[in-house]
């Protein structure tokens, strides 16, 4: 019987052990599932569309191949549309049958160069979510949701490559090959033993006896010595033989069936969840019904914030103007370049730090729309300089061909503290310039910071400034102070005269609302310091001062000389009628020009 139980252990084995590696290897199917996409027409660009690449679901994988430099970046469907709206291009869609089609998209609008074309490299544009580039070959994973496009191309001028292929991986799990397996080994290995215990039984019971023997033929008698020798050697040498052989047969079943078993990978095995996490309360925030996306994400706002420090750090070394002025605009580009003109004439200047940003963003408050222009703020800090304070800064994209400027800069003081703003995913709205749901409208808080310097306890504003923007306003009277009691230690005090007003810049406030109906307003004043003399007989000598030489090329004045100072501003703005004060965010002063007075 034990012979009939080993023969089923061995069949039940082979079927499963079989079947297990049968899953693994003919019963397996394709890993991955392909779409060519054909494209006839030769155009600069090629745009595929979100539901080509969510045709099938799973991480999309684009293949282009072609010779030369291969360049694929991935967008909001909006944006890229905007991008390509000036140019002719070829567009891949999904048609109902789920089938890839390309038609030809004309221009909307005449290209700049007045040819079919704009011949604008995508490279380095900041509308794009992510980009690749590579040469001859490019393989580029992504994960694209809907509202998203893909746009490939070479450098705007050249064809684009025709030669593209998008595939998604297929589920090839046989979560029950190594059971399979395992469960066969084991029935093996039960078919073995009993296969040694049926023939262990047969030789003790020496099997069936057909006749009884025969008369045996006389013997002599053996002695003692001798009868043990044949009991205890000869019996002992015969297990002894038997032992290697029913091992010889056992161990390679079970080192074969533990091979096949070990081999499996965990896509060969059930996957038994580990429990379902518990989730951490967050703070709630509720998305305004028909808000418009972000204008950028986290990763892409650091990523634009890294190439502008780069850009800066270049225009910084080089003295270039022209390359700082790609990365700046408004008061952040006007008093760089008189940075720059004063570098150029004043070698001890150069070891001056400029503002720039300080590396990591650690606070992204987009605006949350789709025309341009486009505004984001971001606080950044620096991760290995814990001395170097926090930058604040805003930057505007003005059409869907520029790169983001930073208009204003500013360094935030520790004392200071960020109001609570949206996350980056969500953006928020911006503030009108004329907001009256503002405690004060932001096209008058320059105005009113300007009153509050220059009329110090008299001003209207006392007690609507914090204690951050009242030490900013002392600090600017007291550089005031100083420049009147310099002219009176220079024995001018009766000769010569210092006046000083400061009112707002040219440049329009930016207004981002905070998650309290507040804002963070960012606005700029000019400060203007004209000393003149008192008799006609008296001139202004100002050969002591470097920058005043400088950017005047002369060392006195005879109607005397006006000094310009650029100061940005960023301002926690609260809501209409609530009593809280206006908070001083960040602040940073610039010298713009020196002149003399005509």
């Amino acid at each position: 019987m034990r012979f009939v139980w080993a023969v089923v252990a061995f069949v039940l084995a082979t079927v499963l052990i079989g079947l297990g590696i049968a899953q693994r290897t003919v019963f397996m199917g394709p890993s991955e599932q392909r779409m060519t996409l054909s494209v006839d027409d030769s155009s600069p660009y090629v745009m595929v569309d979100a539901d080509v690449l969510r045709a099938h679901p799973g991480l999309q994988t684009l293949m282009v191949r072609d010779k030369g430099d291969i360049f694929v970046a991935y967008a909001r469907t909006a944006d890229m549309t905007a991008w390509l709206s000036d140019t002719a291009y070829d567009r891949v869609s999904l048609t109902k049958s789920h089938k890839p089609k390309t038609e030809r998209i004309e221009a909307k609008q005449q290209p700049a160069d007045g040819g079919e074309t704009s011949g604008r490299s995508p490279v380095g544009s900041d509308l794009w979510l992510d980009s690749f580039a590579d040469k001859d070959a490019l393989v580029a994973e992504m994960q694209l949701t809907k509202g998203n496009s893909v746009l490939i191309a070479k450098d705007g001028v050249k064809d684009a490559p025709t030669n593209i292929l998008v595939s998604w991986p297929l589920d090839t799990r046989t979560p029950w090959a190594g059971p399979l397996i395992s469960l066969g080994g084991l029935l093996l290995a039960i078919g073995i033993v009993l296969y040694i215990l049926g023939i262990r039984h047969q030789r003790r019971g020496r099997g069936p006896r057909r006749k009884g023997p025969g008369p045996l033929p006389e013997t002599q008698p053996i002695t003692m010595p001798e009868r043990a020798e044949i009991e205890h050697g000869t019996v002992e040498n015969r297990a002894a033989r038997r032992a290697p052989r029913r091992l010889a047969i056992a161990v390679p079943a079970l080192a074969v069936t533990a091979l096949l078993a070990t081999g499996c990978t965990a896509d060969s095995w059930p996957q038994f969840s580990a429990g379902t996490p518990t989730p951490t309360p967050t703070p709630t925030v509720v998305k305004p019904d028909n808000q418009k996306p972000p204008v950028i994400t986290q990763k892409q706002g650091q990523r634009i914030v890294g190439d502008i420090a780069k850009t800066l750090t270049k225009a910084d070394t080089d003295l270039d103007a022209a390359l700082a002025e790609t990365r700046l605009s408004g008061a952040a580009l006007a008093g760089r370049q008189t940075e720059y003109e004063l570098r150029s004439k004043i070698e001890d200047r150069k070891a001056t730090a400029l503002l720039s940003p300080a590396g990591a963003v650690k606070i992204l408050l987009p605006e949350a729309t789709d025309s341009w222009p486009r505004t984001v703020l971001a606080l950044t800090v620096a991760e290995n300089d814990a001395k170097k304070p926090p930058v604040l800064l805003t930057m505007t994209q003005a059409d869907p061909w520029a790169n983001y400027r930073v208009t204003a800069m500013a360094d935030m003081p520790a004392s200071s503290a960020f109001p609570d703003v949206a996350p980056a995913w969500l953006g928020t709205t911006r503030v009108p310039a004329e907001s009256a749901f503002l405690s004060i409208p932001p096209s008058e808080l320059a105005g009113a910071f300007s009153n509050f310097v220059d009329a110090g306890d008299k001003s209207e504003f006392v007690g609507r400034f914090d204690d951050l923007a009242t030490k900013a306003a002392d600090s600017f009277r007291a550089s005031r102070d100083a420049i009147v009691n310099g002219l009176k230690d220079a024995g001018a005090g009766t000769t010569s005269q210092a006046t000083f007003a400061m009112a707002p810049s040219e440049y329009e406030p930016l207004s981002l609302a905070t998650l309290n109906s507040g804002a963070v307003v960012s606005v700029s004043v000019i400060d203007t310091q004209q000393v003149t003399p008192t008799s006609p007989d008296a001139v202004i000598k100002y050969d002591g001062n470097a920058e005043a030489k400088a950017l005047t090329g002369a060392s006195e004045a005879a109607k005397g000389v006006e000094t310009t100072y650029g100061i940005q501003l960023f301002f926690a703005v609260p809501a209409q009628g609530s009593n809280e004060q206006i908070r001083l965010l960040a602040y940073h002063q610039d010298l713009l020009s020196v002149k003399v007075i005509k």
